[in-house]
């Protein structure tokens, strides 16, 4: 339970008292809202239940604010309930039970902030997914740190995560790659040949190439050199998939993101008893009289379901469509591995995707609110003014790879965090290099390192937390600091509700300017008054447990000497 939790159930507990006793009308209470107040004096929470409540009881809404507070005693977390015009009830957190939550910050350590509104459900998260038939772009980079970071984020707040990427090593681009790889592995054998014309210029093709050219036999090169471009070699070409998957394997580590699955888009192809999952989810759609043929093609009849339009999924040519390939692998995802929740985590050249499968999920028999794709936009590049070229070894793309080994895996992740997914965003790579305050990274990481050498001195010079007296914590800078921490739960509820992960590197720069007001104000280590060293030594120690969570939720280090 958060804060936020526990003032629902004291709010709507008052409501329904003052129902019952007389002072409000018998109406229903809506879902109960609890903020915080723009404006600091009017305390650390507030509802705006009277003014929801004020047509169904034809009261006036500060009446209800007054009925409401009168029910909700100043008592534990609370030292006041104030009604507020012109219908609000605000609360107050009391100093003493906001000292004493620095032991309990404490004592949670690395599980501080996590919650159980998740009740062990299963959610999968897919994120990047992005062709195996190059390395990654800047652009997936941005997607790697939303879906990581969101997969920790609902596993924190009690779910059961699981992070996958999907190999599309069944399709058109698969094809392309095939004869692309061909056209190189022939151009390595003296032979003169072009690259086919939609096929993929960049010279890591060259690489792959060489790298299954020396690794084969020698009467498997000889056959391959014989290839044609038409027709590449099965073998060839799923090597050369699992050569560029290695390679995305090694560019998504850099970044500090795991998966626990990688599926292979083919797999929905392959038979079992006879039949592939492929095939049954088609079948499925057919019962359900979802698929029509006409022009010569068969076709999914959206339009039944809402859409515009109907949507092809096996061409005139006998050549299913990516979109038919997606129906097969969600049919996969919910009713055979049975995922309660799934999430999706694209690009926004994916947009126009998202509607029809939510369909075509919906035409699976599947409530299509339990699946939730999330578009992010685009990401520029800089170095202070100027604006980064465009890589041309790797085809007129910014590499993934090339942004982690300039500024770091940390900035990478924070910076391609630190805007919501729905807006574009610019990356200073000057800025993300800064070793000054200037670099919210950088102001992040000290503050973590700063309490460490605290910590560090203090043991040194013989001060210890233990045994403190935190009820002396009263000092505003303290009790700042204080109720920053207490929000991460709630904001871990929050990230987890929407699916918003952008919000944490905005709250650990708020938390570390917190401890730095804190630091500035307030002496620690005090040889004249070791029983206050002691409590704000304890409130080093809750803060440096709080900022190591965040950035652990980032997928960033907890650095101790900067």
């Amino acid at each position: 339970m958060t804060i936020r939790d526990d003032l629902a159930a004291l709010i709507r507990n008052a409501a329904e008292a003052a129902m019952a006793d007389g002072a409000l009308p018998q109406v229903p209470v809506p879902e109960i809202v609890v903020e915080n107040p723009s404006r600091p004096e009017h305390g650390d929470y507030a509802t705006n239940l009277p003014m929801r409540l004020a047509r169904a009881a034809r009261a006036n809404p500060l009446d209800i604010a007054k009925a409401i507070a009168e029910r909700i005693p100043a008592e534990g977390m609370l030292s006041a309930s104030e009604p507020a015009p012109p219908g609000f009830v605000n609360f107050r957190l009391d100093t003493k039970w906001l000292a004493e939550q620095v032991a309990a910050i404490k004592q949670s350590g690395d599980a501080f902030g996590n919650l159980t509104i998740g009740a062990g459900k299963r959610v999968q998260v897919e994120f990047v997914s992005a062709n195996p038939t190059g390395p990654l772009t800047a652009g997936n980079g941005r997607g790697a740190a939303i879906g990581s970071v969101l997969a920790s984020v609902l596993q924190a707040a009690g779910y059961d995560v699981q992070r996958e990427y999907l190999v599309n090593d069944a399709g058109t681009q698969t094809e392309v790659f095939g004869r692309t790889l061909v056209a190189r592995y022939l151009q390595l054998a003296g032979k003169s040949v072009e690259i086919p014309a939609d096929g993929y210029p960049g010279e890591y093709m060259i690489d792959v190439a060489k790298r299954i050219r020396d690794e084969s036999t020698r009467e498997r090169a000889d056959a391959y050199a014989n290839a044609t471009i038409e027709e590449p070699p099965r073998e060839m070409v799923l090597r050369g998939v699992d050569i560029m998957v290695e390679m995305i394997r090694d560019d998504i580590g850099k970044l500090g993101v795991e998966y626990d699955a990688w599926f292979r888009e083919r797999s929905l192809y392959e038979t079992n008893d006879g039949t592939s999952l492929y095939e049954t989810a088609l079948q499925k759609l057919r019962d359900q009289h979802y698929l029509v043929e006409k022009e010569g093609a068969l076709w999914f009849a959206s339009s039944e379901l809402g859409e515009d339009k109907d949507n092809v999924v096996i061409r005139s040519t006998g050549k299913q469509t990516y979109f038919a390939s997606d129906i097969a692998y969600h049919y996969e995802k919910f009713l055979a591995r049975k995922f309660d929740r799934v999430i999706n985590v694209w690009g926004a050249d994916h947009q126009g995707h998202v509607s029809r499968l939510k369909t075509a999920v919906q035409a699976l028999g599947v409530d299509p609110s339990r699946l939730e794709i999330l578009i992010y936009q685009l990401v520029s590049f800089r170095r202070g003014e100027e604006v980064v070229r465009l890589s041309k070894r790797s085809g007129n793309i910014v590499l993934m790879r090339d942004i982690v080994d300039e500024v770091g895996r940390d900035a990478a992740r924070f910076f391609f965090l630190s805007r919501s997914a729905d807006s574009q965003m610019e990356f200073d790579l000057e800025l993300a290099k800064k070793q000054s305050s200037e670099n919210p990274v950088y102001y992040v990481q000290y503050a973590h390192a700063r309490i460490a050498g605290i910590i560090a001195n203090a043991a040194e010079r013989s001060f210890s937390a233990e045994g403190a007296d935190v009820s002396l914590l009263a000092h505003p800078a303290e009790q700042a600091l204080i109720r920053k921490m207490l929000q991460l739960p709630e904001l871990i509820q929050l990230m987890a509700e929407r699916s918003e992960p952008h919000h944490l590197p905005h709250y650990a720069q708020e938390l570390a300017n917190a401890f730095h007001i804190f630091y500035t104000e307030c002496r620690v280590l005090d040889e004249e008054d070791k029983s206050v060293s002691a409590a704000r030594l304890a409130l080093c120690e809750a803060a440096r447990v709080a900022l190591a969570r965040a950035l652990s939720l980032m997928g960033m280090s907890a650095p101790v000497k900067m």
